[in-house]
């Protein structure tokens, strides 16, 4: 049986209660740190339910995370993640996906993923932009209910190709990089004395 890649990782905390999040954690987690707990619990984002642009979801990612890891319940966590998804608005005026993904420790080392975007069908894109969150108006235009629990909107825009949670996978892997791959981020570069 080959090593766990991260084998100091025995107990993980995402900062959401969502299946969907939970279950892309417990996914990646499983192939890294085998051996690992995923628990879960319902934080504040700090962030508005529908977030707008790459930016503000990575805040509200990066809350997610530092959030989990503050909560007394899970304060001997390894690990705590961060994981929110939100739409930017692009220069022609139609509207597309985000995401992203944060990992924090209780030493202060981070990392940060982001992918998945996907442009969103007009009457979509109109509902998010006169305020309804992206799942409720997925439920509301493909008559569905509770989608970003389930599938989410790549989901239904992908006929069943992928899925929110297999879209989330390879964000949650690439958050963990710096945990990864150590060295290449613990460099310091040519002629500096800073990081």
């Amino acid at each position: 049986m080959p090593q766990p890649l991260l084998p100091w990782v025995r107990k993980v905390v995402v900062g959401s209660t969502n299946p969907v999040k939970i279950s892309a954690v417990r996914a990646v987690i499983a192939r890294v740190a085998p051996d690992a707990t995923v628990h879960a619990v319902a934080v504040a984002s700090g962030v508005p339910d529908q977030p707008w642009g790459d930016e503000e979801t990575q805040r509200g990612a990066n809350e997610r995370a530092l959030q989990a890891l503050a909560h007394a319940e899970f304060a001997d966590a390894d690990i705590g993640f961060g994981v929110e998804g939100g739409v930017v608005q692009q220069a022609d005026g139609s509207v597309r996906t985000c995401a992203w993904a944060v990992a924090r420790t209780r030493d202060g080392r981070s990392g940060t993923g982001g992918s998945l975007s996907v442009q969103l069908p007009v009457e979509v894109a109109h509902l998010v932009k006169s305020g309804t969150e992206l799942g409720h108006a997925m439920d509301a235009v493909a008559k569905l209910v509770d989608t970003k629990r389930r599938t989410g909107a790549v989901g239904i825009l992908t006929a069943g190709l992928i899925d929110r949670q297999r879209a989330y996978e390879p964000l949650i892997t690439y958050a963990l990089a710096p945990f990864l791959a150590a060295d290449y981020f613990e460099r310091l570069a040519p002629n500096s004395q800073e990081r």
